[in-house]
């Protein structure tokens, strides 16, 4: 029992390091002079296969309800936003600001549902939770201040900014994810969003002119096809498998590795600089949004009590 615990904790922990490798697999991909829409979708075609593949796999092993076809339009339309649209943005914005504090920010994305959730959904937000908030975006304010000694005033604000606004994207989605994942399913639900998403990104290709996407150096092929196994379809079916284990709340809290490991991972990888005030906001954002999951789940109770 201890040991599938121990288990449990070390796939949410690779899962989030795995999911935080993706930037510099897209920052490596950047070097061979590939585009922002050309990482995304190289990185949609490839993974498409993997997550229908997977989807196929469930349905031999289980027996999956028929979709109908209001849910399937729901799931493709917010897979755009959650796929597509917070994709392309995060991937834009990594041209501009360093892997940890692309990390840091998407790292954002507990309390930005939960503040979205009060004017979407109209739920309520405990005191405690906007003080656990404050201390989170305190740690980003110094994440920041460490990127512009090095990176430039306006490039980290801008970098920042489509950052920010695709952790708003992927939260909407997350949001509307949680009403319809029961009727379809996790796997279906993430094959069916990342269809309507490499959907989008052909259609994107098209338009900007899909030429670029045969004439690219092998290496970008290469990371698109690491990023697609390695970044997208294992990490995700890792953290599925912790969540079933071990719940969303333990699993949220080893995936505290994917800031840390972000720094260094860039560090190494890359050569972006790690200084005392970057490790010092990663930890305040750590403990800001590990006591917002906290009050959070101290809320849930009294609810599964009755």
């Amino acid at each position: 029992m201890q040991s599938g615990f121990y288990l449990s904790i070390i796939l949410a922990s690779l899962g989030a390091l795995l999911f935080a490798a993706k930037a510099i697999v897209v920052k490596f991909s950047y070097q061979y002079g590939a585009t922002a829409d050309i990482v995304l979708t190289l990185r949609m075609v490839f993974s498409l296969p993997i997550f229908w593949l997977a989807v196929w796999w469930n349905q031999q092993i289980t027996s999956p309800q028929p979709l109908i076809r209001k849910d399937v339009i729901k799931v493709c339309a917010i897979g755009l936003l959650g796929y597509f649209v917070s994709s392309y943005l995060d991937f834009l914005g990594l041209h501009y600001i360093s892997v940890g504090l692309e990390r840091v920010i998407l790292y954002l994305i507990p309390a930005i549902v939960l503040v979205l959730s009060k004017f979407l959904l109209k739920k309520t937000i405990d005191r405690r939770q906007y003080w656990a908030m404050a201390v989170a975006y305190l740690g980003i304010i110094l994440v920041f201040l460490h990127d512009i000694q090095f990176n430039g005033q306006s490039a980290v604000f801008l970098g920042g900014i489509l950052v920010f606004l695709s952790a708003v994207a992927y939260s909407i989605y997350l949001i509307y994810a949680g009403e319809l994942v029961g009727r379809v399913g996790s796997i279906r639900m993430v094959a069916l969003a990342s269809a309507s998403a490499t959907a989008a990104t052909c259609i994107q290709s098209l338009v900007l002119g899909v030429g670029q996407l045969f004439v690219q150096q092998p290496e970008v092929y290469y990371f698109a096809l690491i990023n697609a196994l390695f970044c997208t379809f294992i990490p995700m079916l890792f953290i599925m498998m912790a969540v079933n284990r071990i719940g969303s709340s333990l699993t949220a809290q080893a995936g505290t590795i994917g800031p840390v490991g972000t720094a260094f991972l860039g560090w190494y990888f890359l050569s972006e600089p790690v200084s005392a005030l970057q490790l010092a906001g990663i930890a305040v954002v750590l403990i800001g949004i590990a006591i917002l999951l906290s009050i959070g789940k101290s809320n849930q109770n009294p609810a599964a009590a009755e």
